[in-house]
């Protein structure tokens, strides 16, 4: 069975106090939760990331760091290493969110080097993908979609899919307010899992969990969720507020 997974994904918000509080708020939310198959998961700042795990030890909340670099350490001010996360017992990144696509210029190479270096580092990953509005309109999505996951992760070895989780962007859904309906979700979904299966195979693909990553919110969490192929969802904005990030844990 599919691990279903909501995470949530600060992006460059929240202080050590206000982190604190957060996840404290979540803590309480969702402490009576019966949680069976399903992964609770908060992507915090770097400089909160250590605090965040300790905090979060001992509860159902799992702690990941939003980015990391592809080279083991060296003269990248500014980055991070898969050791340094693995230092502060960080097991999961995020990796190819369209934020780091679209402000900081990674390429499917860059991303699929990324990708690489954390699956041999033994981190698991949340790879990130999908098209922008004007390859949606164009009913270019799926050509799109299927590009990046070509030249970025289509050339992992098949044992390494037990260590991914994908997760579908709609560029255009993203901070917008607008959000792909639940049917061009699955539509999406079903492309990608097909995609896997083909590759490598139908195994590999059904037992790997895909998220959907769009402006869900708890109005319409419940009916994205409910589609067969979509395993819940990489949250933004609603992940920010304690009781809104529990309602979509609820909806799964």
């Amino acid at each position: 069975m599919r691990q279903k997974i909501v995470a949530g994904n600060w992006k460059m918000n929240n202080g050590k106090g206000e982190t604190k509080s957060l996840i404290d708020g979540l803590k309480k939310e969702i402490e009576d939760l019966s949680l069976e198959n399903t992964r609770v998961i908060i992507a915090p700042s770097f400089v909160s990331l250590e605090s965040a795990v300790n905090q979060a030890e001992g509860t159902s909340i799992e702690v990941v760091a939003q980015n990391m670099h592809q080279a083991k350490s060296g003269a990248y001010t500014g980055e991070v290493s898969a050791d340094m996360l693995k230092s502060i017992d960080i097991k999961t990144v995020i990796i190819g969110h369209s934020e780091r696509r679209s402000i900081f210029n990674e390429s499917d190479e860059t991303l699929a080097e990324k990708i690489d270096a954390a699956l041999a580092n033994d981190l698991e990953v949340i790879f990130c993908f999908g098209e922008q509005l004007e390859e949606r309109k164009t009913d270019n999505h799926l050509l799109e979609v299927g590009s990046q996951l070509k030249n970025s992760i289509l050339h992992i070895a098949a044992a390494d899919w037990k260590n991914v989780i994908l997760a579908y962007e709609p560029v255009w859904a993203i901070g917008t307010g607008e959000t792909a309906s639940p049917e061009q979700a699955q539509e999406m979904h079903a492309f990608i899992r097909n995609v896997v299966g083909k590759k490598y195979t139908h195994e590999i693909a059904d037992n790997l969990s895909i998220l959907y990553g769009g402006s869900v919110k708890p109005s319409n969490a419940e009916e994205i969720f409910s589609k067969p192929d979509v395993d819940g969802g990489l949250i933004g904005g609603a992940s920010l507020n304690a009781e809104d990030f529990s309602a979509i844990i609820k909806a799964i």
